[in-house]
């Protein structure tokens, strides 16, 4: 998300993408200093409030400590005001580093709703594929099992706009089901296109069938030595036969056989909580094993303190209302 690829693909749905340079200077004078490429995205959200938005960055320098990463980042925020609009009220961060730390202190705000998922699965896909599915829950090696016995084929995507059609109908009965938003399918189009046309930058489209029926779809981004799970959907038809579980397992297979070393199966609730309104995927995510590892989340930079204590307090309460409609969904 720190990538030109990432800025071209955003700045076609309203965002305007901003790349700098970054010099850091913390840490021993006598050291050569380091630079980094920076990504930060802006758009208006609201009359008079416009955010600056850093996704997953800024890539630090190696072996700072908890101390010296928060001096930075506030180094950073202060610096970009003179860059940014007028109108800027905020700048929010996902900072890309794992961590156990509590959060930021002052001036940073915790954003009343993350952007980015803080919270992830990332699955070691060095082992050899005994050993990966070894690591697994038991019901979870079972359930690739059954599916496989009962006839679920896994097909990788063949023509874009047919796959992407199917894909997008499950996804709009997912997200009835669950009370989830979704982008319109120009947005996955666009993102397969960017992709496409973007040297080390892969995606897939994999469905799920049986008996001439697809029963689910997921989309997965391989860059670099990362295999990243983004998107899925599931039809409300034969969830007994486990096609989920057989998307995720080809697509590890696949993601190891490109050389990727990592699967990011990409966001879950943040422990264990039964009244979570997505409990049901942080029990998904985590029976396939791998390394539950916690990010930062979302802090925001204000740089208009009144009107982003209004701003704070309007996301809040849609976010309260988001998190209601899936728990209704959930228990319907």
């Amino acid at each position: 998300m720190q990538s030109a690829m990432w800025g071209r693909f955003k700045s076609r749905f309203g965002w305007m993408a901003n790349a700098f340079l970054v010099e850091w200077s913390l840490g021993d004078k006598d050291l050569p200093r380091e630079t980094s490429p920076l990504l930060v995205l802006s758009r208006k959200i609201a009359p008079g409030i416009r955010m600056a938005y850093v996704p997953w960055g800024p890539e630090l320098p190696a072996g700072y400590d908890q101390d010296q990463r928060n001096q930075a980042l506030a180094e950073l925020a202060h610096s970009l005001r003179r860059f940014l609009s007028g109108d800027t009220t905020f700048v929010r961060f996902d900072p890309p580093w794992f961590t156990e730390a509590l959060g930021l202190p002052p001036p940073f705000i915790r954003a009343a709703a993350d952007i980015q998922p803080p919270d992830t699965v990332i699955v070691d896909l060095e082992p050899n594929a005994n050993d990966i599915l070894a690591s697994m829950k038991p019901k979870w090696r079972y359930n690739i099992g059954l599916a496989e016995k009962r006839g679920v084929t896994v097909r990788p995507m063949g023509d874009l706009e047919r796959d992407l059609g199917i894909f997008y109908g499950l996804l709009a009965e997912t997200a009835e089901r669950d009370g989830i938003a979704v982008h319109s399918i120009g947005y996955y189009r666009a993102l397969f296109e960017e992709c496409g046309n973007t040297s080390g930058v892969s995606t897939a489209l994999y469905t799920a069938w049986h008996e001439g029926d697809c029963l689910a779809a997921i989309v997965v981004l391989c860059r670099g030595k990362q295999a990243t799970y983004l998107y899925g959907a599931s039809s409300n038809a034969k969830r007994n036969l486990m096609a989920p579980y057989a998307l995720q397992w080809k697509a590890m297979l696949d993601a190891k056989a490109a050389g990727c070393i990592r699967y990011d199966l990409f966001g879950i609730p943040p422990n264990e909580d039964p009244g979570h309104p997505m409990a049901g995927l942080y029990r998904f995510k985590t029976g396939f094993g791998g390394d539950i590892t916690h990010r930062l989340g979302s802090w925001d930079y204000p740089t208009k303190p009144a009107t982003y204590a209004l701003f704070s307090a309007a996301e809040s309460l849609r976010k309260k209302l988001r998190d209601r409609r899936k728990l209704r969904g959930i228990k319907s």
